[in-house]
C-alpha cells in the first residue's frame, strides 16, 4: 500500500476477477479505482511484489498479463501504458521525485536489472551487474540509492548484500558499491531517515534495524533493537516494509515472537516503545503520511483490515476490510503450542491448534489434521482461514506446525533446514502429532497430514516415512524435486540444491528424498490435487506420481483442475477442493465410519 496527498491506496484480491484491483480512500470510504478486467501483480521471481508506487498526481502499477508498468488516473481509473518492454517484468517500483521517474526491478529472460522509467517508453538500466535486486530506496534529497543483491545459488534469505550509490544530476548511479556484514547474513528493506539509512539485518542471529554509516570507505553498523526477535518475515516477494521512520528518530516497526506479529512503535528518540493494535497478529506494507501510520493488519478473527493509526493518540481507525467472515458461525480461535525439543533434536518447535468447535470429549479426543504451510521458508501465520474453520466446523482439529525452516524464529532455526528437507521438517511434524496425541489433544487412530506446494512434499515424506498417518492430501505438491530443479525459474534454482544438498554430492539423500522414487513405501491412502495451467509444481510430476501409486495397487485419488495453476484462485474449485477432501478424510477415519 501508498499513501500521498492524493489519497491511501492498495491493493484487493476480487474473487469475482480473479485479479488484485485497486483501491482507495480519499474521504470516508473506500472506492474501487480500476475495474475489474485490470489486474495488477508483478511476477519478478514468480511471486512479485511492489507492483503499485505512487507520484506527485498519479500512480504506476505493473498490469498483470502483459508485465509492463501503466500510468493510472486516481479519480477516474483511466489507464495507459508507460513501457512496452516485450517479454520483460517489473517489480518493486518506487517513486523518484527528484528525477520524476519510476524506479523498478526489470526480469527479462531471467536476468535482473535495477531500472528508471519514464513516461514514453524510456527505460534506463542504472545497474545490471548482479544476480537478483531488490527495495530500490531514495535518500530524502534523492541524491543517494540504496538497494539489495544476491547471486546465484543463494536465496535472499539465506545471503544478500546492501549497496548505495550517489545519484547524479543526470540520474545515472556513480560510486556504486556494496556494504557487506561482518558475518553471513541476509539483508533487507533499506530506507532512509532523511540522509540516514537503515536496514534489517540477521547476522547476529535476527532480523533485526541496523543504522548503517560509512567513512572512510568503511561502514559502520549500529543496532537499533537488540531483541532477539525477528522483525520481518522470508522476502518471497518485492516491496515489504516492515518498519518505518516516523520522524524525530521515531519508529513503527513488526515484531515476531512464536509466530504472532506485534506493531511497536517509537514515537520520538526519547521515547519509550509501545506495542499498539494488540488484537491484531501480522502487519505488512507499513506507510507513514501526515502522522498518520497506515499498514495491512491480519488477525484470526476477521478479514484482512486497512488500518491507519494515529501517531499522536495510538488510536487506530478501519478505513476497509476487518469484516466478520461468518454471520450467525462461531470462529475458532488459534492456540499456540510448544513441542519440548527431544534427544534427537535440539530445537523446540510450536505452532498453532485450532480445535474443533463442538470441542474434545474427555473419552474422544477428535480426528487431527496436520498442516505443512509451503515455502518451505515461509511460516504459519496465528490468521483468520476459512480453509482451517471448515475442518473446525466438520469435527477435526486442526494443527499449523511451524517446523525447523520456518521464519520468524531467527537465522539458526530458519537455516536447520539446509540439506535437510524430507527429514527435519517431517520429524517435526511427527513431533507435533505425538505431542498433540499425548496431551490428549488428538485421536492417535485419526491423524491425518496435508500441505500446499512445498508443504504438499513435507506430507509425502511424511507419509513415506511413518504409518502414523492414516492419510495424505498433497496440493500441487512437489513430488519430484529433480524434475522441478530442471523447470523451475532462475531465483529457485538454487534452491533445492539448499534444501537437499547439490544432486552430484549426495545422489542417495535426493534418491531417499525422491517421493516418486519412494512411493512403494506409502501404504496409506493419498489424495492429490492439481492445477493444469502449474508452472510450478508442473503437472507431468503429479501425474506420475498417481500412476506409480496406481502400479502398485495403493490407494490414491486425483483430482485435476485443468484452468488452475500454482494455488487455486477460482471461488468454486476452492470449494470442490475442500468437499473432495472431505469426503476423503471421513471415508478414511475408521471411528467415524463406525459411527464412534
Amino acid at each position: 500500500m501508498t499513501a500521498s496527498q492524493i489519497g491511501v491506496f492498495w491493493l484487493e484480491f476480487d474473487p469475482d476477477s480473479g485479479h488484485n484491483l485497486l483501491r482507495k480512500v480519499s474521504g470516508e470510504s473506500p472506492q474501487w479505482v480500476t475495474p475489474p478486467t485490470f489486474g495488477i501483480r508483478s511476477q519478478v521471481n514468480g511471486y512479485g511484489g511492489g507492483a503499485l508506487c505512487v507520484g506527485p498526481d498519479t500512480l504506476y502499477a505493473v498490469e498483470a498479463s502483459q508485465q509492463q508498468i501503466h500510468r493510472i488516473d486516481p479519480v477516474t481509473g483511466a489507464t495507459n501504458a508507460v513501457t512496452q518492454d516485450t517479454g520483460a517484468s517489473f517489480g518493486g517500483l518506487v517513486w523518484d521525485p527528484l528525477h520524476h521517474r519510476t524506479l523498478a526491478v526489470r526480469e527479462r529472460s531471467g536476468c535482473q536489472q535495477l531500472v528508471a522509467v519514464r513516461d514514453h517508453n524510456e527505460v534506463v538500466p542504472l545497474h545490471d551487474s548482479e544476480d537478483f535486486y531488490g527495495a530500490p530506496a531514495l535518500s530524502a534529497s534523492g541524491e543517494r540509492m540504496a538497494w539489495i543483491c544476491w547471486s546465484l545459488p543463494d536465496m535472499p534469505w539465506v545471503r544478500s548484500v546492501l549497496w548505495t550509490a550517489d545519484v547524479n544530476e543526470d540520474g545515472q548511479l556513480v560510486h556504486a558499491r556494496c556494504w557487506p556484514t561482518s558475518q553471513e547474513g541476509s539483508v533487507q528493506q533499506p530506507v532512509f531517515d532523511g540522509e540516514t539509512l537503515y536496514v534489517l539485518s540477521d547476522h547476529e542471529g535476527w532480523w533485526q534495524a541496523w543504522r548503517v554509516s560509512w567513512r572512510d570507505e568503511q561502514a559502520r553498523w549500529t543496532c537499533l533493537d537488540t531483541t532477539p526477535a525477528d522483525h520481518a518475515s522470508a522476502p518471497w516477494q518485492l516491496g515489504e516494509r516492515h518498519y518505518c521512520p516516523l520522524g524525530r528518530d521515531g519508529w513503527a516497526w513488526v515484531r515476531y515472537l512464536n509466530g504472532v506479529g506485534e506493531l511497536w512503535l517509537k514515537r520520538s528518540a526519547g521515547s519509550s516503545p509501545e506495542r499498539v493494535v494488540p488484537d491484531f497478529n501480522d502487519f505488512r506494507h507499513l506507510t507513514v503520511f501526515e502522522g498518520q501510520l497506515y499498514c495491512v493488519a491480519r488477525s484470526a478473527s476477521r478479514l484482512d483490515s486497512v488500518l491507519a493509526v494515529d501517531l499522536a493518540t495510538k488510536r487506530d481507525r478501519l478505513l476497509a476490510g476487518g469484516e466478520s467472515p461468518f454471520a450467525d458461525t462461531p470462529i475458532v480461535a488459534p492456540e499456540f503450542f510448544r513441542v519440548p525439543s527431544s534427544s534427537g533434536s535440539q530445537e523446540e518447535v510450536g505452532g498453532f491448534l485450532y480445535p474443533p468447535v463442538d470441542g474434545p470429549s474427555e473419552n474422544c479426543p477428535p480426528p487431527l489434521i496436520l498442516i505443512a504451510h509451503g515455502g518451505p521458508t515461509s511460516t504459519a501465520w496465528p490468521v483468520f482461514n476459512p480453509q482451517v474453520q471448515f475442518w473446525c466446523h466438520h469435527g477435526f482439529a486442526v494443527a499449523d506446525v511451524n517446523y525447523r525452516g520456518s521464519a520468524g524464529f531467527g537465522r539458526r532455526f530458519r537455516m536447520a533446514l539446509a540439506g535437510n528437507w524430507g527429514q527435519s521438517d517431517v520429524e517435526d511434524m511427527e513431533r507435533a502429532a505425538d505431542h498433540l496425541v499425548a496431551t490428549g489433544r488428538a485421536d492417535a487412530s485419526r491423524l491425518f497430514i496435508q500441505g500446499r506446494s512445498s508443504g504438499g512434499y513435507t506430507a509425502l515424506m511424511a507419509m513415506i516415512r511413518s504409518i502414523r498417518f492414516r492419510a495424505g492430501a498433497s496440493l500441487f505438491g512437489v513430488s519430484d524435486p529433480a524434475h522441478l530443479r530442471e523447470v523451475t525459474h532462475r531465483f529457485e534454482s538454487g534452491y533445492l540444491d539448499w534444501l537437499l544438498g547439490a544432486p552430484s554430492d549426495y545422489p542417495e539423500r535426493w534418491h531417499e528424498r525422491t517421493p516418486v522414487q519412494q512411493a512403494h513405501r506409502i501404504r496409506r491412502p493419498m489424495i492429490f490435487f492439481q492445477g493444469g495451467q502449474d508452472r510450478v509444481v508442473v503437472p507431468e510430476q503429479t501425474r506420475e506420481m498417481v500412476r506409480v501409486l496406481e502400479q502398485n495397487a495403493q490407494p490414491v485419488e486425483l483430482w485435476w483442475f485443468e484452468d488452475e495453476g500454482h494455488g487455486f484462485r477460482q471461488q468454486k474449485n476452492q470449494v470442490a477442493l475442500l468437499e473432495n477432501l472431505l469426503t476423503f478424510y471421513c471415508r478414511n477415519s475408521q471411528k467415524w465410519n463406525d459411527g464412534g
